[in-house]
């Protein structure tokens, strides 16, 4: 510990008081069990959950305790080894500065009462992860490795045990925090979105993990422009006090002024957080499915400040972003379309005009038909491009659905915006199917600019379908004349091996496999008011796929008797029924 925390002092602490939050921090980082949430919660419902008191997202795991720069080197009271002062730290990996903003858009979409700055996110993602690792994460926002704390196995952390099997953290006894954003499985069951629209919850990918970090923080009535609620968000992502106090610090340095570096060239974190050298975990497989983990109990690392990094080489050491501080704004690499990088003759410092985005592209080659309470498997995806036909980066897209269907994008809402990445692209989460059949349309446009044209979508939405049907019961059907039959018949629908439920159905009895006609004299059903029925339309099988026929009487005829079910997709089941 003390080795630790005299590196933690040179790296920012100006004051005693800051030195003895430092220390608590690292003490909270060995904070006592947390209760897991329910990972039975789906999405929608965990959107207007309130999060549990004695629940924190990552479990209490351990944090990154580095304090931003100094902005006044020369200030009384400051370390005589001064850190870095500004544009290395202050700079935010494009795809992860992109993911925090297209959450925060989202939430101001979905939740505006919630006023959710991007900031915020950023300020979570550099404690909890030191922003993906400094970026390192491919085009679609999962990172090169998975990034995980230590087990929480009760040794020196909380102890939670397994409820994932491993799918997330490899971990089949314990759980560990996951992702850039440090969610514990159970947690991400309950919380988990698809950001970037890929038809995945993956806690590895920052789009998904911002994403269900600002549900989380805006979770309930939640207003973080109040003081109390911002407070009461952020204790809910790890519950201490120094915890808080690290967040808020970042989250008032990025507010100062920030900028976009390349990824994988963000400043690395220091010490012993999730992700550190101690915890890494090696490249996934191809599939991007978690890895196995060490049995053993990885031990934080203790790590000496380093310099500010030379310019990257091809051992991995990030690169220096130009030297600005905090509260400038910086040049972005690589400009919004290209092409904005002085040519010469040109004013050295002036920089040119940002790209106007003039066109709008379908790019998607969605599926456009899915079956009604199942999700579409692809998002609707458009391009924004200048007149040249280059690509134009940050500009919101809005994606709307219009006609007369109860479809709806993930948490329920009928429009939200995206902003679109470096290739231009805007890719919408994909949308689930509501009961409502027909055709709808996912229209996308620039928000707030008329001129573009926008692009559309055409949906539709087919019924239930089941592609078998089968008795749960296989007792023979006899009852006497004029008596009633003793077992009720009831089917399973079920469509590609799984249970088909809400699917329509009929039955009806009829002469014979080959002749649909209703005979007078067969078993019959009844209607409210005794009345004989031999068909029955607007029937509906359950939640499991099961369909109850209700009773079924014998007439006064005997003989064996067939009563045809049929579904919406095909399916047909023949019952026999004797009557003597």
């Amino acid at each position: 510990m003390p080795a630790l925390f005299g590196s933690r002092l040179r790296r920012g602490a100006t004051t005693t008081a800051v030195a003895a939050a430092a220390i608590a921090a690292l003490s909270a980082s060995q904070a006592p069990g947390a209760i897991p949430t329910d990972p039975g919660t789906s999405g929608s419902q965990a959107a207007d959950a309130t999060p549990s008191p004695d629940t924190a997202v990552t479990g209490n795991s351990p944090y990154y305790t580095e304090l931003p720069p100094l902005t006044t080197p020369d200030k009384p009271g400051t370390s005589i080894e001064l850190p870095v002062t500004g544009a290395a730290e202050a700079g935010i990996p494009a795809t992860v500065l992109t993911a925090y903003k297209r959450a925060e858009q989202t939430l101001t979409e979905d939740k505006p009462g919630c006023n959710l700055p991007w900031q915020l996110l950023a300020a979570i993602g550099k404690v909890e992860s030191g922003q993906a690792r400094g970026g390192q994460v491919d085009a679609d926002g999962t990172t090169a490795a998975p990034i995980l704390g230590p087990v929480l196995n009760g040794v020196g952390f909380a102890n939670i045990s397994d409820t994932d099997n491993g799918l997330y953290d490899g971990d089949t006894t314990h759980d560990r925090a996951v992702g850039p954003m440090q969610f514990i499985p159970s947690t991400w069951a309950t919380w988990g979105q698809d950001g970037n629209g890929d038809g995945r919850k993956d806690p590895n990918n920052i789009y998904d993990a911002a994403l269900a970090a600002a549900y989380y923080l805006c979770a309930g009535d939640r207003d973080l422009s109040v003081e109390d609620d911002l407070h009461r968000a952020i204790l809910g992502y790890n519950q201490s006090q120094e915890y808080l106090n690290t967040v808020l610090t970042w989250f008032r340095y990025y507010k100062n002024g920030t900028h976009e570096v390349p990824d994988g060239q963000g400043v690395l974190p220091v010490g012993s957080g999730p992700g550190s050298p101690s915890t890494a975990q090696p490249s996934p497989a191809p599939a991007r499915t978690p890895l196995p983990t060490p049995s053993t109990t990885p031990k934080p690392s203790v790590s000496k400040p380093s310099k500010p990094a030379a310019p990257n080489t091809p051992s991995g050491t990030p690169s220096k972003p130009p030297a600005t501080g905090p509260g400038t704004e910086s040049p972005k690499p690589t400009p919004p379309g290209g092409g904005t990088s002085p040519t010469p003759g040109d004013t050295p410092g002036t920089p040119a005009p940002e790209p106007v985005v003039k066109t709008l592209v379908r790019t998607g080659t969605a599926k456009t038909t899915a079956v009604a309470g199942s999700r579409f498997t692809e998002g609707a995806s458009v391009r924004a491009t200048d007149a040249s036909g280059e690509p134009v980066a940050d500009v919101p897209v809005r994606f709307e659905i219009v006609g007369d269907t109860d479809a709806r994008f993930p948490l329920g809402t009928a429009r939200l915006t995206v902003i679109t990445g470096k290739d231009g692209r805007a890719v919408a989460p994909t949308v689930r199917a509501g009961e409502r059949t027909g055709t709808f349309t996912v229209r996308a446009t620039v928000l707030d600019n008329e001129d573009v044209a926008g692009v559309d979508y055409t949906a539709t939405v087919t019924a239930r379908q089941a592609d078998e049907l089968a008795r749960t019961a296989d007792t023979a059907l006899t009852a006497a004349p004029g008596d009633q039959f003793a077992d009720q018949v009831e089917v399973r629908a079920t469509y590609e091996g799984a249970a088909a439920p809400g699917v329509a159905a009929t039955a009806a009895f009829v002469t014979s496999a080959t002749d649909e006609t209703v005979p007078a004299d067969s078993p019959h059903f009844k209607d409210a008011y005794g009345n004989p029925l031999r068909t029955l339309t607007e029937l509906t099988t359950d939640a499991d796929g099961v369909l109850q026929l209700p009773k079924i009487y014998a007439g006064d005829t005997a003989g064996t008797f067939l009563l045809r079910i049929a579904t919406e997709g095909g399916a047909t089941l023949t019952v026999e029924l004797t009557v003597a």
